[in-house]
């Protein structure tokens, strides 16, 4: 094998390496994003939305717990994002209400 070989062998096998660790970051992001939209009332004022979150929250754990990393993250991410939406809806609903 030469140099160009190997170095790419050991490249590919830290790209997998690197893949294959679980989404802990995410996971914990996800959850502090729900928490955030349930101290905005999301559960009153963006109820489906919360529930989105909190349900690819859950499909997140799933994936993390058969060590399907790749989709873990993606859950976990979706999850984020909608616990975000669902705190906006919810902030902006709350200052309507007090206008």
């Amino acid at each position: 094998m030469n140099i160009k070989s190997t170095l790419f062998l050991l490249m590919s096998f830290f790209v997998v390496a690197c893949a294959m660790s679980p989404p802990v970051q995410e996971m914990s992001d996800a959850r502090q994003a729900i928490s955030a939209a349930k101290e905005a009332n999301a559960d009153k004022h963006a109820p489906k939305t919360l529930n989105s979150a909190e349900v690819l929250l859950g499909n997140a754990a799933d994936n993390l717990e058969e060590g399907h990393y790749g989709q873990a993250k993606r859950a976990a991410l979706a999850a984020k994002n909608e616990a975000i939406r669902a705190r906006n809806q919810a902030v902006s609903s709350e200052a309507s209400e007090n206008r």
